[in-house]
């Protein structure tokens, strides 16, 4: 028989620690997505001002979805050191602008440098320093390809209900962290973060306005078309 239609490896029980035969394509698919030097350098970057960025498995998956919807008005919401942002740009249309926003005006100036030497004028991105809640609602309606929300899992919801007036018809919400740090099918994780990352989960997949999937890269990404 097939190992893969053997029960105990297809059905594994949600709070049950990931198994080799899981964890080798995952980790497959991460060193799939090769890092050239500019990117190295901002993860590194990132890694000594204590951030967390996306993974490299989860970041082709961004220049994936912004390649395929031809992208050429993207939200980043969590600037970062750059490593999300040049993932997209890479995927964006050549005359696409990248708005990214960030609460830490340091991380954004580390963000310009790589953008630049990503090879992207300055004219490919608009870096806007503040909280993402403040000034989401300033961005006007209906006209971006793709929002991106790598924020405080607290503002998951609000961030995503404001991805739906941004978002043109067709237009893609990727949020990253739907895994909640692998606590998210733990029913003994009863932890804010995790509450919101389930409740934002939740919603987006009963909501009529979406077509959601959850892409298991990296920390989770929860991607979702709007109708």
């Amino acid at each position: 028989m097939h190992p893969l239609a053997r029960p105990e490896v297809v059905i594994v029980p949600p709070a049950r620690p990931i198994g080799m035969q899981t964890a080798q394509p995952l980790q497959f698919a991460e060193a799939y997505a090769a890092e050239d030097v500019v990117l190295q350098t901002a993860r590194g970057l990132a890694h000594e001002l204590g951030l967390d960025s996306v993974t490299p498995g989860a970041g082709s998956v961004l220049r994936l979805l912004a390649a395929a919807g031809n992208a050429k008005a993207v939200v980043e919401i969590g600037t970062g050191t750059g490593v999300s942002g040049v993932w997209l740009l890479r995927g964006m249309r050549p005359d696409g602008v990248l708005t990214t926003i960030d609460v830490e005006n340091e991380h954004q100036r580390i963000a310009r440098r790589i953008f630049l030497e990503a090879g992207f004028a300055t004219s490919r991105t608009r870096i806007i320093t503040g909280r993402a809640l403040d000034v989401l609602p300033r961005l006007a309606d209906g006209v971006y390809d793709l929002v991106f929300v790598d924020a405080d899992a607290t503002e998951f919801g609000a961030c995503a209900e404001a991805a739906l007036r941004l978002l043109r018809p067709g237009g893609v919400l990727v949020v990253n962290g739907a895994m909640a740090n692998g606590r998210i099918s733990d029913p003994a994780a009863r932890d804010v973060d995790t509450l919101t990352i389930r409740e934002t989960v939740r919603s987006v997949r009963e909501a009529e306005e979406w077509i959601p999937a959850v892409i298991p890269s990296g920390a989770g990404l929860l991607t979702a078309v709007k109708r």
